[in-house]
């Protein structure tokens, strides 16, 4: 039986609720500040992917990424504090999580490699966020960018990351379970 995860504390700003053709999460009942907060972080994906594949500033791909269309359905704040924040302390998260990897950092796909840096960002720079939310959302994207089983090996690593930085937690969590 599957744990229910707890939703995300609200951040100022407008709810947007998802299109009925959207990507992740569409016929799940996700709307409002989850659907805005799945849509900035699936833009930070993107972001990341290509910062791995060609480098650049956080603030000039932010802006690339961020057109009309984009900005009435992602929560901006959020967008650029991830796609930023992640980018300025990639070597520090490499360093959290290379030694969960079965493979050198270098050798991760670069769906992969971007989805642990986001989620690696959030387990330790956003406590605000239930780790689970944190892990689900890079679960949900690795689901819709990555390979065929992806998203197995992400949940795996920053469960594990998980346990580590947010160990007290993961144990309360792990007590309601049992």
């Amino acid at each position: 039986m599957a744990a229910k995860v707890p939703s995300e504390a609200p951040s100022p700003g407008p709810a947007v609720t998802r299109d009925a053709g959207a990507g992740p999460g569409k016929g799940r009942g996700h709307t409002g500040e989850r659907s805005v907060r799945r849509q900035a972080r699936s833009l930070a994906l993107q972001g990341l992917y290509g910062w791995l594949l060609a480098g650049g500033e956080a603030e000039t791909i932010g802006t690339q990424l961020l057109s009309a269309e984009h900005r009435a359905k992602v929560d901006e704040p959020f967008f650029r504090e991830i796609l930023g924040g992640t980018i300025g302390a990639a070597e520090d998260l490499r360093q959290e999580f290379a030694s969960l990897v079965d493979r050198p950092v270098a050798a991760l796909s670069p769906v992969e490699h971007a989805l642990l840096l986001m989620g690696a960002y959030e387990l330790k720079y956003r406590p605000e966020i239930p780790y689970r939310v944190a892990i689900n959302e890079a679960i949900e994207l690795a689901k819709s960018f990555g390979g065929t089983d992806g998203f197995r090996y992400v949940n795996g690593v920053l469960d594990k990351l998980a346990a580590r930085l947010r160990r007290a937690e993961a144990q309360a969590a792990n007590r309601d379970l049992a």
